[in-house]
């Protein structure tokens, strides 16, 4: 699903969920690895829908996904340095863009870009409140592996 008309040298893929702290920044980090590795130029960012909730978190990212990428040997540098609110111009420059839960990001999506909520994907990947990060983390990774293995054809 293309959402850009201009040319650009690398497509770049867009990750959205609610605070930019768990699940968007794992799938950035872990796209970003694999694209690397295969040689190919697409790249991948995130950003959060409603950031203002993870301001007082003690850390810049969830300590599961921290933890899930060191297990995997995947660099924290392949995702952004701290949560970021979504703007309109990030789903302008995106080629594609997902938000990992439907039944959550796409009422959020009609309030602050009501005019982009129907024209992104949507995923099923449920937050730490109903789903422990042993299983919505390797499930951010088997579709990100599959988007990735969409990149070779």
């Amino acid at each position: 699903m293309s959402q850009r008309t201009s040319a650009d040298s690398s497509p770049l893929t867009l990750f959205v969920c609610t605070g930019n702290f768990y699940r968007s920044r794992h799938a950035e980090a872990l796209f970003n690895w694999h694209a690397s590795r295969m040689g190919h130029p697409a790249r991948a960012f995130s950003r959060g829908l409603l950031t203002s909730l993870v301001a007082d978190e003690p850390t810049l990212i969830s300590r599961d996904t921290e933890r899930r990428l060191h297990e995997l040997g995947i660099p924290l540098d392949l995702t952004g340095p701290a949560p970021t609110q979504l703007r309109r111009e990030d789903l302008e420059r995106a080629h594609r863009t997902i938000a990992l839960k439907k039944d959550e990001h796409h009422a959020m999506m009609l309030q602050s870009h009501p005019e982009w909520a129907d024209r992104i994907e949507y995923w099923t990947v449920h937050d730490i409140d109903f789903a422990h990060p042993d299983d919505a983390l390797p499930q951010i990774e088997a579709k990100v592996l599959e988007l990735i293995q969409g990149l070779r054809s």
